[in-house]
């Protein structure tokens, strides 16, 4: 890429598109192209063929996407699956079409089995059976990959498929029914830590309603200010990824590395070509709920709900692919945690 290279990034205002955006301007690219959602809805199909036919990108991060936690990917199963294929079938396609450069494919590490050997490698996927409660969304992500990767067999496309571990930072979504699991116990935290301490107030302006109503969300939530309930038995292990490597690593690819690197020349099946992109260790619900509740000064009890689904009970890649490649995680979840709580703060109070 040129740094007045054409690109477009897809999400620009999300969790992984807004850390993109961030690492492309402090590289000094200067021609970003973006849209919000009301400017173009990428679900629509002449929407996104009329976008490409007059911008002419470049380059496309395509890191859309319809996402959330195992509450959310349970309950709006039919808006997972619709909602991401139509996107991804979009871009892909018309990028295809108007003869763009490089296209890097922003997917999840839940396409893998359920049961997949840890830590998981490329080479797993298909293998068995997924995890039911985030299925829908697997799919649409598994055929994404496979979309990037059909498409440079038969049209000779440069297009890149990087599935990410558990990601979180700045932007991310915090709601307390649909959000991950990381955001959604700081904002628990944080609500538990102000209860704590006698901040009504302040409670009453982070959930944006009257006492009565805040008191039902809270409860609803298990917080008060001497616990926070957690769903779950706090027995999983999940590995995190801050944005900001995630960001690294997606620029990193677009400059240095193309669909021919990634899979041998006198190979008779070319498949698996997509990359893991992850730090290699985890951490367990229960030891991030309490590195959690000490970065942010609660004093009360975590109490774990085992009667809620925990999903897959070790989920842990496999970045040598990528780190062969020259790439490799740098921040520490502790510092991560710390960056994303002050900021956290400091959007709430702004």
């Amino acid at each position: 890429m040129q740094k007045d290279s054409k690109i477009y990034v897809a999400g620009h205002r999300g969790l992984v598109g807004s850390a993109i955006v961030k690492e492309l301007q402090r590289q000094g690219y200067t021609n970003l192209l973006v849209k919000t959602h009301q400017e173009l809805d990428l679900t629509n199909q002449s929407a996104v063929a009329e976008f490409f036919a007059l911008t002419k990108p470049d380059y496309v991060f395509l890191s859309a996407a319809k996402v959330g936690g195992i509450l959310a990917n349970n309950t709006y199963r039919a808006e997972f699956i619709y909602q991401n294929l139509s996107i991804q079938n979009n871009v892909i396609h018309f990028a295809y079409l108007n003869g763009i450069k490089k296209l890097l494919f922003l997917g999840s590490t839940c396409i893998y089995p359920k049961n997949a050997p840890q830590p998981m490698s490329e080479s797993v996927l298909l293998q068995s059976e997924l995890e039911y409660t985030n299925e829908p969304y697997a799919i649409a992500k598994i055929a994404g990959l496979k979309m990037c990767e059909s498409y440079n067999l038969q049209y000779g496309t440069n297009f890149i498929a990087a599935m990410p571990t558990n990601l979180y930072g700045e932007n991310d979504n915090f709601d307390l029914e649909k959000s991950h699991v990381l955001p959604a116990l700081l904002r628990k935290m944080h609500l538990a830590k102000l209860l704590e301490e006698g901040r009504m107030q302040e409670v009453l302006d982070n959930l944006g309603c009257d006492e009565q109503k805040a008191l039902e969300i809270l409860q609803k939530f298990g917080i008060s200010s001497k616990s926070v309930q957690i769903w779950g038995s706090g027995k999983v292990r999940r590995e995190f990824l801050h944005t900001q490597d995630l960001a690294s690593a997606c620029v990193f690819l677009m400059q240095k590395v193309d669909f021919w690197d990634l899979y041998k020349k006198d190979s008779q099946e070319i498949r698996n070509t997509h990359l893991n992109i992850g730090t290699g260790e985890d951490i367990s619900i229960q030891d991030l709920s309490l590195m959690i509740k000490e970065i942010v000064g609660f004093k009360g009890e975590l109490v774990f709900d085992s009667s809620k689904p925990d999903g897959t009970m070790v989920k842990l890649t496999n970045p040598d692919k990528i780190n062969q490649l020259g790439w490799r995680a740098k921040i520490d979840l502790k510092n991560g945690i710390q960056k994303v709580y002050g900021w956290y703060c400091g959007a709430k109070n702004s």
